[in-house]
């Protein structure tokens, strides 16, 4: 069965012109529509259905798209979030992607870029694996940096590191490939998918992320930059 009849997708947008024009679009693609346009209802009704994937606008009435997106991360890491931003706000995009957006669409865009964007998202998550029976003994370790992929914690040291769900899948790559020279194309690939069309210098953004948490004041450094080439993770 074509994945788009599959889909369910929660539309959050206060412009009731934007938000119709997106309802029709998806569902000519074949996809389960449900729209909203303010921040608390689309909070409910997040709570209320399982999604596969929400297009969350930024600017909305009641709670902002961004502290929405704060919440269903607090409560989800897995769920697509693509937000829809002002063309100028550089502060809301940043933000979006440190509490785990997984992409974002700046308005006016074309309708054939969000649906691209859109089928990239749900392939994206149709390939992840179905989590079986949790080992919560089996740790990725790197010096004193471990990390459990089923408990989702992250501790360096003793300390517990908090990472957002994107710095976290990035975090998992490298501890899965220590003291390999990974190239920004081949991190790109890995953690944000093949058809991923945002910002080029994406990578080079979370690994500064995952740095300051991880290695900041903090020795050995981990995190090691290889000049013209990529990263790589390995204890000195």
């Amino acid at each position: 069965m074509d994945e788009r009849q599959e889909a369910t997708i929660l539309v959050v947008e206060d412009e009731e012109k934007i938000a119709r024009l997106l309802e029709l679009e998806l569902e000519s693609e074949g996809y389960s529509v449900v729209k909203t346009g303010n921040g608390l209802d689309a909070l409910e009704a997040y709570r209320t259905k399982s999604w596969d994937l929400i297009l969350l606008d930024v600017m909305l009435p009641g709670i902002s798209g961004i502290e929405l997106l704060r919440r269903i991360r607090s409560m989800d890491g897995s769920t697509p979030v693509i937000l829809l931003t002002a063309k100028s706000s550089v502060e809301d995009k940043v933000s979006g992607l440190d509490l785990g957006a997984n992409d974002y669409v700046t308005k006016p865009f074309q309708i054939e870029e969000l649906l691209a964007r859109v089928r990239a998202a749900l392939r994206m998550r149709k390939r992840e694996p179905a989590v079986t029976e949790p080992d919560h003994g089996h740790w990725l370790t790197c010096a004193d940096l471990k990390l459990n992929e089923q408990t989702r914690e992250v501790f360096r040291g003793e300390e517990l590191i908090e990472l957002t769900p994107r710095e976290f899948d990035l975090a998992v790559y490298l501890l899965k490939h220590p003291r390999q020279v990974l190239e920004r194309e081949q991190i790109l690939e890995a953690v944000w998918g093949f058809d991923y069309m945002g910002e080029t210098n994406i990578v080079d953004v979370y690994i500064r992320y995952i740095r300051k948490k991880i290695d900041h004041g903090r020795e050995p450094a981990l995190i090691h930059t290889v000049r013209g080439v990529g990263y790589v993770l390995k204890d000195k």
